[in-house]
């Protein structure tokens, strides 16, 4: 999710470049799960047609690599050396380790960052519409959760200019709460000005897995009147189209897909850095998008 603390620098924004890792807020709706721990395949019934796929096998060449510090007073510089792909798994690694990088990639102002890790955004953009066989989407991704406090991991979408056409924040986590993550929104009318609400778009999902264990599927269906967040092919949470979320106005956009671990920063706010845990790793085995 995005913070208010990072508008100062959107004016900079670039297509090639989302403008910040997933913001927080105190404020939540609290929902609950008894997770089984299970992560069975999708239930892809019902003319369910894939749209992408990448499993990882070889490269990220669909995919656009951030190197750059980001948002939310992170303080990790994000680049390419912490992304590694082997058997088939995705690995974002963080590591404590301080280094001199770019403010954001298109600041080149030189910043001292605490960690290194890794972001990546896909090169194409997807979502729903009104034409027929588009008026449904499934975006997914088999992800396992990084360990210890001060990991900030995140799978989300959203559209250029930010946030006019929408952000959805799928899941978002804290290291430091293995069987705890949430979801949001945000939507505004101008280029750096949410007018969403976190008491309106937040939620926040327990369950009973340490999703930092093993591999789960998290997905979003995104449809014109609601979106549905799942885990491990259950629905854990719903929002109903209405006034404050803006799911009617967002749908019809298209959005890239991100996937990031921040450190630290506003998800950990007044928390003592010197206590993160000096390494973890987010592990990603795909991700797949569907529409009918």
């Amino acid at each position: 999710m995005k913070s208010r603390t990072k508008l100062v620098y959107l004016l900079c924004i670039s297509t090639f470049f989302s403008l910040a890792a997933c913001s927080s807020d105190n404020k939540t709706a609290q929902e609950s799960s008894s997770g089984t721990g299970e992560n069975p395949e999708p239930d892809l019934e019902k003319e369910w047609i894939l749209v992408w796929e990448d499993n990882f096998d070889t490269n990220l060449s669909a995919w656009n690599v951030w190197y750059g510090g980001a948002f939310n007073n992170e303080i990790q510089l994000y680049n390419q050396k912490q992304l590694n792909i082997e058997e088939g798994v995705l690995s974002i690694n963080a590591s404590r380790n301080e280094v001199t990088g770019p403010t954001t990639p298109f600041d080149n102002t030189e910043k001292q960052f605490q960690y290194v890790s890794g972001r990546i955004e896909s090169k194409e953009f997807y979502g729903p519409s009104d034409q027929e066989g588009e008026k449904e989407y499934r975006i997914m991704a088999k992800i396992q959760l990084p360990k210890g406090n001060g990991m900030w991991p995140a799978f989300w979408t959203f559209g250029d200019p930010w946030p006019t056409l929408g952000e959805i924040d799928i899941l978002e986590a804290r290291g430091n709460q293995p069987k705890t993550f949430q979801s949001n929104i945000f939507y505004g009318t101008e280029a750096g000005t949410p007018i969403t609400q976190h008491q309106f778009t937040t939620k926040t999902y327990t369950v009973s897995s340490d999703l930092t264990n093993g591999f789960h599927i998290y997905e979003l269906i995104w449809s014109k009147t609601n979106l549905i967040i799942k885990l491990d092919n259950n629905i854990l949470g719903t929002y109903i189209a209405d006034e404050n979320n803006y799911i009617e106005t967002i749908f019809g956009s298209q959005h890239k897909i991100i996937l990031n671990l921040a450190v630290g920063g506003a998800f950990f706010s007044g928390v003592d850095p010197g206590i993160f845990v000096n390494n973890a790793v987010m592990k990603v085995d795909w991700v797949k998008v569907y529409k009918r």
